[in-house]
């Protein structure tokens, strides 16, 4: 078995008048995250990661903010395409990790949802699935409350 392992990163604006998805999953709060999709901050370090791993260059590349085909499009979708490039290269994902970094809302009641859907899309057990939240203790331009980061690290797998 070959297992290969990538690295994703993401920041979102936070911006009035938009839905707040994270994981797939929506959250209430005064503001959401600011992109040419829904900017699911999240999701989008996920695809990174698993296209990381398959060495298969970043979600940019293959769903570019410049094609109005994606403008405002859900990032499950992308997740979902993410998941069928990957496998069409042989590989299948063993896990993902991730953690958000924000101050607000608090992220930790949504996780399990969060797990399932992405689970779910990706096709693999709610354990494989691990995500974490934290804040930057008020640091910088997250802890000033103007955007979202999240990290994720993705192991795929070939037989």
């Amino acid at each position: 078995m070959k297992i290969r392992v990538g690295f994703g990163y993401d920041v979102h604006r936070l911006a009035d008048n938009r839905e707040l998805w994270l994981g797939g999953v929506k959250i209430e709060h005064s503001q959401g995250l600011l992109g040419h999709s829904d900017a699911d901050v999240l999701i989008h370090a996920v695809c990174d990661a698993i296209l990381g791993a398959a060495n298969l260059r970043d979600i940019g590349f293959h769903f570019p903010d410049t094609a109005n085909e994606y403008k405002g499009i859900d990032s499950k979708i992308l997740l979902k395409k993410t998941l069928e490039v990957v496998s069409e290269k042989g590989y299948r994902i063993g896990n993902i990790d991730a953690t958000i970094c924000a101050e607000r809302p608090k992220i930790n009641p949504h996780i399990p949802r969060m797990q399932e859907v992405m689970a779910e899309i990706l096709q693999v057990s709610v354990d494989d699935i691990s995500i974490k939240a934290t804040t930057s203790e008020k640091m910088g331009f997250v802890g000033r409350e103007e955007g979202f980061t999240a990290y994720a690290v993705a192991l795929i797998e070939k037989e």
